[in-house]
């Protein structure tokens, strides 16, 4: 039960408080600007994106009840792996775009405040529906392969309300984080995740026939048995291993493993080298990325050079911006 209620609640908490904290950020400017008429505008984007979310979500799961197994599988696994694509990049974009993302979001609503209505809310809308669908095809993907469905949805909602809770809390300035930090480590996290649920993709296109596997006339059989052969033997379209009477499928380990690394007692090879592929090639380059912030920047470098020389006043609490108080995810100004 743990097992299926924990990951679903790590991602909706990261992805609801990057959400979050982009909407922190636009509603503190518009504050420090004294647009606060503007503020209903940007709240109808803000709902139209979360709407979008909860619509695409209904229709994966309420949609596929109409469709064959195989076209379930199908669709499930190219879900899955879009999923995949969109939190990979939105991985990488974070690491390479968070230190001016307060900039962009702020020249965003200076460029809106001078065009229409309708320009202030789709800044709302495209801040935020970009997490949105990329929560809802993450969570529908891993959620599909856990066995206590509804404890899964229920650790997402609670993920994504904690995190509207913080939001609110840093926005407020009752409540620091150290976000750089955060965002790394659930990074780092989200990446395993996201290899599981490639290896997860792997099975539903074999299972619907897109990929070759064990499940048709191009897997690779065991002689003695005339079933799909297990081990080595079963390279490259058989069973990479099968531990089933080891760890029953259905219960609260296998689960665990499931959500946190992406591990089945029972994989197939093109499975387990998905996964190895993928944690390969993504985790050195992320681990690069964390590397590379944590450089002082050119800037950086001149600020320290210069600490020695009189500092300017420092601004009163009272007088501080209502912007200051919101951090960008990478935890920089």
């Amino acid at each position: 039960m743990l097992a299926s209620f924990f990951a679903p609640f790590v991602i909706g908490l990261r992805e609801g408080l990057e959400a979050a904290l982009v909407v922190g950020i636009l509603v503190a400017y518009l504050t420090k600007l004294g647009r606060r008429d503007a503020l209903p505008r940007l709240w109808v984007g803000v709902g139209l994106a979360i709407a979008l979310a909860v619509v695409i979500g209904a229709i994966f799961t309420f949609g596929a009840y109409a469709l064959t197994f195989e076209a379930q599988e199908l669709i499930g696994g190219g879900l899955s792996l879009l999923a995949v694509a969109m939190v990979t990049w939105m991985i990488f974009w974070m690491q390479k775009a968070g230190r001016t993302l307060k900039a962009g979001l702020e020249g965003g609503i200076d460029r809106a405040l001078q065009g229409s209505v309708w320009a202030l809310v789709a800044v709302g809308f495209v801040s935020v529906a970009r997490e949105g669908v990329e929560t809802t095809l993450l969570l529908w993907s891993m959620v599909q392969g856990f066995g206590d469905k509804p404890v899964s949805l229920v650790g997402a909602l609670v993920g994504l309300v904690v995190a509207a809770l913080l939001g609110w809390l840093i926005a407020r300035g009752m409540l620091r984080l150290n976000l750089g930090r955060f965002f790394t480590w659930t990074g780092a996290f989200l990446v395993i995740v996201a290899a599981g649920v490639l290896a997860y993709a792997v099975h539903d296109l074999q299972e619907g026939g897109a990929l070759p596997g064990p499940f048709g006339a191009s897997a690779t059989i065991d002689p003695a048995t005339g079933l799909a052969a297990v081990g080595w033997a079963g390279f490259p379209f058989g069973w990479a291993f099968d531990l089933s009477g080891v760890i029953a499928p259905s219960g609260g380990l296998a689960a665990l493993l499931q959500a946190t690394v992406g591990f089945m007692p029972q994989m197939t090879w093109l499975q387990v080298i998905a996964w190895v592929a993928y944690v390969a090639v993504v985790v050195p380059l992320f681990v690069r990325g964390v590397r590379a912030n944590r450089r002082p920047s050119g800037a950086s470098a001149r600020a320290s050079r210069t600490d020695a020389e009189p500092a300017a006043p420092t601004p009163t609490p009272d007088a501080a911006p209502a912007a200051a108080s919101v951090a960008h995810p990478n935890g920089a100004s």
